[in-house]
């Protein structure tokens, strides 16, 4: 379905869930968020992926841990403790046995190897746009360049910088995002798990995953 509003609003994510790449391709212009205050707990640093044992929550750790606030823009990454590779073992163990896991690994392999990033907005958005690539999905993004509190975001755009959460009871109901079924890789053990990292999608569906993406848009 065509959106009557041609922009969206969405906060900074970490390999974000498929609800919210359904957004990058429903809006002419994408805006993310650039001044708002961090906010703990969310898709700006952890995603969700489907490992043998359920759904395993992978959180980049940030400066200050708990104690993190601030400009989301100022946020800087820790690298305390390896997170690089924790991460990377996470998601080799939940897909290697994928359909299209050994193609796209070595596109996302160096976020998890090669380099240090200092601060956590600018990681989500590099890892973002090498997804977008291998997808072949060309999306306008744009940083904002001024905070609008809920409520009071131009009428032309759409706000889901709050209503996309990895927690049930903080989403609101998102009436344009259906989470159609895809063969998933333990799909045998725990059914079909909806709205994960945007790699599940990647790794199990491969070149499909854009025409999926439209398929999952009311």
């Amino acid at each position: 379905m065509k959106n009557q509003k041609t922009d969206v609003l969405l906060s900074s994510a970490y390999l974000a869930p498929i609800q919210y790449y359904t957004k990058l391709i429903n809006y002419q212009q994408v805006h993310i968020e650039y001044c708002e205050s961090y906010l703990k707990q969310s898709y700006r640093n952890r995603t969700v992926i489907l490992a043998a044992n359920g759904s395993l929550h992978l959180t980049l750790p940030v400066a200050d841990g708990p104690r993190a606030k601030g400009p989301i823009r100022d946020l800087k990454l820790s690298y305390d403790q390896p997170w690089q590779q924790t991460h990377w073992r996470g998601i080799s163990s939940a897909y290697n046995n994928s359909p299209f896991f050994e193609y796209y690994a070595d596109d996302l392999a160096p976020y998890f190897h090669e380099k240090k990033w200092k601060f956590l907005i600018d990681f989500n958005f590099e890892i973002q746009n090498t997804v977008l690539e291998v997808i072949n999905l060309n999306v306008a993004l744009k940083y904002t360049e001024e905070y609008y509190p809920q409520g009071a975001v131009p009428e032309t755009t759409d706000d889901f910088r709050y209503a996309i959460h990895p927690k049930p009871q903080k989403q609101f109901f998102d009436q344009s995002f259906f989470p159609n079924p895809y063969t998933q890789v333990f799909h045998d053990k725990w059914g079909f798990v909806p709205n994960l990292s945007i790699l599940d999608l990647l790794f199990n569906e491969g070149p499909e995953t854009t025409n999926f993406l439209r398929s999952c848009i009311r």
